[in-house]
């Protein structure tokens, strides 16, 4: 694995770009990131099913943590790579620095879970019960249900001279049981997976009084296990949990089919090696030992937990139906100008750019619009498109599908990297090719993340083209959990350039000279190293200088110390990062000029906005950005990745308006501060008590009431 914050290829450091003072670590900074996620648990503004769910979120933003950074730490390890991170450490004190941020997290989630979600579900008549509190008939219910649904299905694994130590597959949850043969005098070991096709709590018999109450699938069978083993005396039973490593290098360089090579990648990463060991407090010691000999595995890899083993499986009771401890349902709004559903959308286009802000306004009455009616509009002509994160988004790809059967060029780049999507995403590639999609996979080397659809269209004076721009996925799950922004446009100065890049893409186009847009890894960095530096300068000759950036990450070393440098210039500098952020502001001589927050809530804050005051008198009359990229390394340089200008005065100011909401939230915003902490802000009064997301979910409910819009309930959050 390469440090994501590695110099450019030809970069050589120098004492300039000594950041140890104002660099935060990358995976410690994540870790406060997922702390905030925590936080959401804990506060009790969040309705009580929600602060349930925001555990299980910590849980797998942890599992993928574990798979993705930890994974590629041991490997570094492993290698004896010995390159410092920009703040000076090794992959091993990560290592260390990581364990000593988990623990106290971790701990806190089970505080959380077993002192105030537990008992306030339970005072909401929803009971989360341990085998010992069953009554005697709920006892014989779970004992009917073990026999009739879970024992047939279950598969013991021995482990002898004649039976080695089973597969144990990835974030699988376990019972190790330890148990003593009536001849022999050795301890024996087998291991019970717990059925992950099963719900993970059965619903018992409600109570007179109504009370929904459900115990573990995992204690039914921990409570029954005797009829596994029959004539075995049963000595201790260990829940656990394994983590495997999804840091998987490949060569893309000497692959003849990328499909090929991907897919055989999801089969090794069955197999990769372990990284992580969870157990419960009551495990027996000797059952922890036996497992970190047979995984390979050192005492710090072994996390010994106090609550829940995986709380990614409360998905089921988070989706009770009890809509007074959950957040209440969001229906999005139809996009004004799209109001009436027969209109020409490309009419539309053409009157004036149009911008969408997901999941506010619907993401199919939107976008998959724009693709559907391209797919049935004999005008146009081809449909070309990015695929990241593709989900179940079926309507989109029959879209896709019914255009090809019509005789439209349809084109779609399906990027087979994106992590933990590639089975979905192969699936898919697949479907569209079958279809006479054409079908291709990007540039050897390099993941495609931008987000991007084309349709071009003959019409009376001549070829037109029309574009979205995004910065979230064609993706109708996430466009209902993600806030994103959407562009639609069809201004020829972008257009003519898109059209470019999709020749980039799909074939061996070198161009480099890209005027409008900031394309990573062409011109990217450049662009927005050289807009910063201007910032500089229009600061120094006493003109309005200003940056307001919103991203989901920063790390890039460079970036960092390029803003850094616009600080010391006295340049005012406001960074909305939702995630991890590697620059440390409000350092005296440093950094004094910056300002940075995170916003995290009910939705996961995704879209990417950049502002460059560039002079104007007035600050929303700056220039304005969107895209696919954040300020790291990897977007930068390793990704094809697209930024494109926001021209339309109507859009710049709404997006101008946005980005004063964000920074002016009382509710779901936390201020970083000069040691790398973060404090949340607190409301001083009611108005202030209303976070940035029923905000915007308030003004679109207004805006749609106005003009008699109804809201698209075939896209509900």
């Amino acid at each position: 694995m390469t440090s994501t914050t590695e110099p450019s290829k030809g970069e050589t450091p120098t004492a300039e770009q000594d950041l140890s003072g104002i660099f935060i670590n990358r995976e410690l900074s994540w870790l406060d990131f997922n702390a905030r996620v925590l936080h959401e648990a804990t506060d009790e503004r969040t309705p009580l099913l929600e602060r349930l769910r925001f555990l299980s979120i910590f849980t797998s933003n942890l599992d993928e943590f574990f798979m993705k950074r930890v994974g590629g730490l041991k490997r570094q390890i492993a290698a004896n790579v010995t390159a410092l991170t920009p703040d000076g450490m090794t992959a091993s004190q990560q290592m260390q620095g990581i364990r000593r941020a988990c623990f106290p997290m971790l701990i806190e989630q089970a505080r959380i879970y077993r002192s105030a979600i537990v008992p306030a579900l339970k005072e909401h008549g929803i009971a989360l019960l341990d085998w010992k509190h069953l009554s005697e008939s709920e006892v014989r219910f779970a004992e009917r249900y073990f026999f009739q649904n879970v024992f047939p299905i279950l598969t013991p694994m021995a482990v002898d001279p004649g039976h080695p130590f089973p597969y144990l597959s990835n974030l699988s949850l376990s019972l190790g049981v330890k148990m003593h043969h009536p001849r022999l005098d050795d301890q024996l070991f087998a291991r019970v997976k717990v059925p992950d096709m099963l719900p993970g709590w059965l619903p018992l018999p409600n109570s007179p009084g109504g009370e929904l109450r459900f115990v573990r699938l995992l204690d039914v069978i921990r409570y029954n296990l005797d009829a596994l083993f029959p004539g075995m005396e049963v000595l201790s039973v260990t829940p656990f949990r394994v983590t495997r490593n999804a840091d998987i290098e490949r060569d893309e360089e000497d692959a003849e089919d990328l499909l090929e090579l991907i897919a055989q990648e999801l089969r090794e990463r069955r197999f990769e090696r372990i990284v992580r060991l969870e157990h419960d407090r009551s495990a027996d010691p000797w059952t922890v030992h036996f497992l970190m000999n047979e995984l390979q595995l050192a005492k710090q890899d072994v996390y010994e937990l106090n609550g829940e083993l995986d709380y990614t499986g409360m998905g089921q009771i988070c989706d009770l139906d009890r809509p007074e401890l959950r957040y209440s349902t969001w229906m999005p709004a139809l996009p004004q100008r799209l109001k009436d559903e027969d209109a020409d959308i490309f009419s539309i286009i053409r009157s004036g750019d149009l911008m969408v802000h997901h999941p506010f306004e619907s993401f199919s009455e939107s976008v998959e619009k724009f693709i559907r009616n391209a797919a049935n509009d004999p005008k146009v002509l081809a449909i070309k498109i990015t695929l990241y994160r593709i989900g179940d988004s079926r309507s989109l790809m029959d879209s896709l599908i019914g255009a090809a059967e019509q005789g439209k060029q349809v084109v779609c780049l399906v990027e087979l990297k994106a992590r933990f999507d590639e089975q979905r995403n192969i699936f898919w590639a697949q479907q569209l090719e079958r279809a006479g999609v054409h079908v291709v996979y990007g540039i050897v080397g390099l993941k495609t993340h931008t987000k991007l659809s084309l349709v071009i269209r003959h019409e009376d004076d001549g070829i037109r083209a029309y574009t979205h721009i995004g910065t979230g996925n064609y993706n109708i799950q996430t466009a209902r959990l993600y806030t994103d922004i959407g562009l639609f446009t069809c201004r020829e100065e972008m257009t003519s350039e898109l059209v470019e890049l999709f020749h980039y893409l799909t074939g061996h186009s070198l161009k480099v000279d890209y005027d409008t847009l900031l394309v990573a890894p062409v011109n990217m960095r450049e662009r927005f190293t050289a807009m910063i530096e201007r910032e500089i300068e229009h600061q120094q000759a006493g003109r309005p200088a200003g940056i307001v950036a919103k991203m989901n990450s920063l790390e890039d070393r460079r970036i960092v110390e390029v803003l850094s440098r616009a600080s010391q210039a006295g340049v005012p500098i406001k960074l909305i990062v939702r995630g991890f952020c590697c620059l440390r502001p409000q350092v005296p001589g440093l950094t004094e000029n910056i300002e940075i927050m995170s916003v995290i809530g009910r939705f996961l804050e995704h879209s990417r906005i950049f502002h460059f005051r560039n002079g104007a008198e007035n600050e929303a009359d700056g220039e304005f950005f969107i895209g696919s990229a954040d300020w790291m390394y990897r977007n930068l340089n390793r990704r094809v990745e697209l930024i494109a200008p926001v021209v339309d005065a109507t859009c710049r100011q709404r997006l101008w308006e946005i980005l004063q909401m964000l920074l002016a939230d009382q509710r779901q915003a936390w201020d970083m501060n000069a040691d790398g902490t973060y404090t949340q802000r607190q409301p001083a009064n009611d108005d202030e008590a209303i976070g940035i997301h029923e905000r915007l979910m308030q003004m679109a409910r207004r805006a749609a009431d106005r003009v008699g819009l109804t809201l698209d309930s075939d896209n509900q959050a």
